[in-house]
């Protein structure tokens, strides 16, 4: 991923190496920590519902510049406001993913539901978005932070990533460095997220009715689900949860009178989405009908079928075109600050702009990464794997991806912690993922609320192209933030 030769490495929050006495104790420490604080996962090489693994995590936390978090933090509602407007836009969405439906079968069955949906009219006016912006720092910019993608279902680790402050807090005490400890920030992420979900159920207005969690068949990632319900009910003990698949929903839900879902007679107020994203999700025509069903009732959801198609990768390219953003966002300085954080996004389309991007890339590869309409991880195209990748699809085909030119994040050093992995485990260079969570309600014509709602940080081996926690292919962090005029930024 990285060329590590040029690339700057940020300074570190401790001196590593540690020794490693010190280093072994402090490890087992760290993990029975994260088992005993619910940062952990089900095995997907070894399953068992009655057992679970810490979450990879990194030992201390890793550096990441002070001043680009506070930026991330601070666009997080203007990119709340974005996304809603443009889920809110029909032609917009209608006219960017026109060439993607005709040769993506899963955002076209996605599309279709919109379409649907739409000629009858939304029986539910309001949507909430639970979002998250993932950002890398550019070393090569200055840190200047790029937007990676924005995640519209299912932005997981808002849980565990609440819980791996205080390990890392202990860690660094048990290290003998409180000091450092200031220099997290305080995160939020489970209580921003699930307070969302309850003001909409606030805005249902039916106390009998409940948030429904659609979850996959088998839940690896429990824990961060978990979390979200039992905080629900602990502090909103009045409001209940339940979990159902979406093969339950298709034998259990239907609609009343007034379109209210209704799931074994009991009344759903909201339903979160946990799964649906990909189409391994969806089974056979049961699960699409169970989808639709859900978009036709009263429900309240999260995401809506048109936030859902907002976060589309090929969405992303034409927001990031010029003039695109005054489509949504009326303030100058506002539009100034959203068009910083993007990268290079191109179309492939069967038109002379994408076939000028198709040449690009067979010709330089290696500043590209090639991206399909894909959420959960792995689905990505690097470098030189491009043009064997792109050679392979017609011209039409060619249309259900975008390219996005590679950002080059700068290095740090840390332990990588992973359940089976070396003890002690080893120095490692490792790159980091910011991700910033943000809550938005509203309908066609108001926001009721939108608000930054805590953050998460995945970090990687630098070698590695994909980072995805629950894919098997980074680990858990939080950011220390340093400040580019304190003892120098870089080691």
């Amino acid at each position: 991923m990285c060329d590590e030769a040029n690339t700057p490495t940020l300074r570190a929050c401790i001196d590593l190496p540690l020794r490693q006495d010190e280093l072994l104790e402090v490890t087992a420490k760290a993990k029975d920590y994260a088992i005993m604080h619910g940062a952990a996962m089900r095995s997907k090489t070894n399953y068992s519902a009655d057992a679970l693994n810490f979450a990879p995590f990194v030992l201390v936390p890793s550096s990441f510049p002070r001043k680009e978090f506070e930026k991330a933090i601070a666009l997080q509602p203007i990119i709340n406001r974005l996304m809603h407007n443009v889920a809110h836009d029909e032609e917009f969405i209608t006219t960017t993913l026109a060439e993607t439906v005709k040769v993506d079968e899963f955002t076209a069955d996605l599309f279709n539901i919109y379409k649907k949906v739409l000629a009858n009219g939304f029986t539910q006016a309001y949507s909430v978005g639970l979002l998250r912006s993932d950002y890398l720092a550019h070393a090569f910019e200055g840190c200047a932070i790029k937007q990676v993608e924005i995640n519209t279902i299912a932005s997981s680790f808002g849980g565990i990533a609440t819980h791996l402050v205080p390990l890392q807090n202990f860690v660094l005490r048990e290290l003998g460095h409180a000091d450092k400890l200031k220099n997290m920030p305080k995160n939020d992420a489970l209580s921003g997220l699930c307070d969302g979900m309850v003001k909409a159920w606030d805005i249902y207005g039916k106390k009998d009715a409940v948030i429904l969690f659609i979850i996959e068949d088998i839940s690896y990632n429990i824990c961060d689900q978990r979390f979200h319900e039992f905080y629900i009910r602990e502090q909103y003990p009045h409001i209940k949860v339940v979990r159902r698949t979406l093969t339950d929903v298709h034998k259990l839900g239907k609609l009343g009178q007034c379109k209210e879902l209704l799931l074994d007679g009991i009344e759903v107020a909201v339903i979160y989405f946990r799964a649906g994203y990909e189409p391994g999700h969806y089974h056979s025509q049961a699960e699409w009908d169970a989808r639709y069903l859900m978009e036709c009732s009263l429900a309240i959801k999260c995401p809506s079928i048109q936030y859902h198609l907002a976060g589309t990768k090929k969405v992303q390219q034409a927001l990031a075109q010029p003039a695109v953003l005054e489509r949504f966002i009326n303030d100058p300085e506002e539009i100034k600050a959203v068009g910083k954080i993007f990268t290079g996004l191109y179309s492939l389309d069967d038109n002379d702009a994408g076939n000028s991007t198709y040449e690009m890339a067979l010709k330089t590869p290696e500043r590209f990464v090639l991206k399909p309409q894909r959420e959960g991880g792995g689905n990505n195209v690097y470098g030189l794997e491009i043009p064997e990748a792109l050679k392979k699809m017609s011209r039409v085909e060619r249309s259900a991806w975008i390219l996005m030119d590679l950002i080059h994040p700068p290095l740090s050093k840390g332990y990588m912690v992973r359940p089976g992995g070396d003890m002690p485990p080893t120095v490692v260079d490792m790159v980091s993922e910011l991700g910033i969570f943000g809550v938005i309600i509203g309908d066609a014509d108001h926001i009721v609320h939108n608000y930054q709602a805590g953050h998460m940080l995945r970090t990687k081996l630098s070698t590695a192209n994909e980072g995805g926690v629950a894919a098997g292919l980074g680990a858990l962090d939080s950011p220390y933030l340093i400040d580019s005029d304190d003892e120098g930024e870089y080691n």
